[in-house]
């Protein structure tokens, strides 16, 4: 009986999420390897793998990942998405993107993987019933409304807060920071509010749907809430996540990487 080959796996980026994604490949995921690694710094991610595995691992530039892996994880600034995506996609390769916002800033790499046989990826990562969200999208959706709270640190220093001279480090009640859509917040918010681009690509698109942002100075988890208005069902879901070491991201969020790349080498798929 013949096995396929496992998938060898690619990861731009050893931030928390980057390194938790390492750490599950090198723990065992069937049917995946990991295959490469590329950060901006190579000696430091080469630093930072070692005490991950003791397997050599390559390391190398971003441009150089595509011969070396069959898919690539994502979890790089937002600005690298099109240089780590394009190879990829243009051999017929898999993206799992986690700078959701940034597609809407490259959206040719979504007409490089149809004319090539690509295909990106945007897993649920710090949300929860995307899966509702896209069967809802079969019929029709009325409304999709989205309530982001987060501690102050994890807001600090986000663009649109510079931008509006926004103060929040001193409040001591919650401060809404931002009311609109999340193609305006994926500028304004880059490293904050990838999954409400997610949650807008899954139902009714980055301008429809309707987004709040919440700086709370009591909370201690990013904590975002979710109401969907369909002809096939109305619902509602609210998710507190807990921050890993980078406040700007949860835990879950490599954990849904994970067990995204568990789905595509498993027996066995669970879920839309």
């Amino acid at each position: 009986m013949s096995t396929r080959p496992p998938l060898r796996i690619a990861v731009a980026g050893l931030g928390a999420v980057g390194m938790a994604v390492v750490a599950a490949l090198e723990k065992g995921l069937p049917g995946c390897e990991l295959a490469a690694v590329s950060a901006r710094d190579i000696g430091a991610a080469k630093a930072r793998l070692s005490a991950a595995t003791s397997r050599d691992v390559p390391v190398v530039p971003v441009e150089a990942l595509e011969p070396l892996a069959d898919i690539v994880v994502e979890a790089a600034p937002a600005a690298l998405l099109p240089a780590i995506a394009e190879p990829f996609l243009r051999a017929g390769k898999g993206v799992v993107v986690l700078s959701a916002g940034a597609l809407l800033r490259a959206e040719h790499l979504l007409e490089l993987a149809r004319a090539h046989g690509g295909q990106i990826t945007v897993p649920t990562g710090a949300l929860l019933g995307l899966d509702a969200v896209a069967a809802a999208a079969e019929g029709t959706i009325h409304a999709v409304r989205m309530v982001t709270r987060k501690p102050v640190r994890g807001l600090v220093g986000a663009p649109y807060l510079v931008e509006n001279n926004i103060a929040i480090e001193s409040i001591k009640e919650p401060l809404r920071v931002f009311r609109g859509s999340p193609r305006e917040a994926a500028i304004g918010f880059p490293a904050n509010l990838n999954v409400a681009v997610a949650l807008s690509l899954a139902g009714i698109g980055p301008d429809r749907t309707e987004l709040e942002i919440w700086a709370d100075p009591a909370l201690t988890r990013n904590t975002h809430r979710i109401e969907v208005d369909a002809d096939s069902a109305s619902f509602s879901m609210q998710i507190e996540n807990i921050p890993s070491e980078n406040p700007k991201t949860g835990r879950i969020t490599a954990l849904s990487v994970v067990a995204c790349l568990r789905k595509m080498g498993a027996p066995l798929r669970v879920g839309t």
